[in-house]
């Protein structure tokens, strides 16, 4: 289903480079679905701050947790606007000139206010953020308790204003660079960059007749593919 976010042109709208941008929800999810850290940027009086934290999308909110004796937390808590960024670097691109040369990537901001989380609410979200880093983890580890629970502030902001930007390809030299004899003696190029999952180390307390897990070692497989 393609859906437009509900902009708010001011912070929402590609303005350079617009031919980059995508506006269609379905490639919106598949970005935050496949990040697995995100920027949450937030300002503490007169200073911004941009904290890394772990996050999920939960149906059409997106979905953190962190220290409730966290100051950040607190704001963000208390309803402080906030910018959440989430970027998959797909590629370095090396053009014939420096001015030229970039980076394929994948980007999705998020812009809004968070909602505290309590009760089943708030285990549906930490699952969520379970089960995005490690499908099959959170049936299989020990639940968090009522004092785990107390000290940890699970957050949650709808899907509404957001924005992506995309770039993709080759090199896009310059006409003047591409008729220059010089620069075509210039090597150009895509570097690809590819997330792999290394094998997985079992920690040295685990008994030896504990063994990794068929979940662990299927999803390594899987992103692996």
């Amino acid at each position: 289903m393609n859906e437009k976010p509900s902009l708010d042109s001011r912070f929402t709208q590609v303005k350079r480079l617009p031919e980059k941008a995508r506006t269609d929800r379905a490639t919106l999810n598949v970005i935050l679905d496949s990040g697995l850290v995100s920027h949450v940027g937030v300002t503490d009086g007169s200073q911004p701050v941009v904290i890394p934290v772990a996050f999920a999308r939960l149906d059409d909110n997106l979905v953190i947790h962190g220290s409730a004796a966290s100051r950040l937390f607190k704001l963000l808590r208390d309803g402080a606007p906030a910018a959440v960024t989430i970027t998959l670097e797909d590629g370095i691109v090396l053009a014939r000139s420096l001015f030229e040369s970039s980076m394929n990537y994948r980007c999705a901001m998020v812009f809004g206010t968070f909602e505290v989380l309590e009760g089943p609410d708030e285990l549906a979200a930490l699952e969520a953020i379970t089960e995005k880093l490690m499908p099959g983890r959170w049936n299989d580890a020990r639940q968090p308790t009522a004092t785990e629970l107390k000290a940890t502030t699970t957050l949650s902001m709808p899907i509404q204003n957001w924005s992506v930007k995309i770039s993709e390809g080759d090199p896009d030299d310059s006409p003047k660079d591409l008729a220059s004899s010089e620069s075509m003696r210039t090597w150009a190029g895509v570097i690809p960059l590819l997330r792999i999952y290394g094998n997985a180390v079992t920690d040295p307390l685990v008994p030896t007749s504990v063994s990794t897990p068929k979940y662990v070692t299927d999803h390594i497989e899987r992103q692996n593919e």
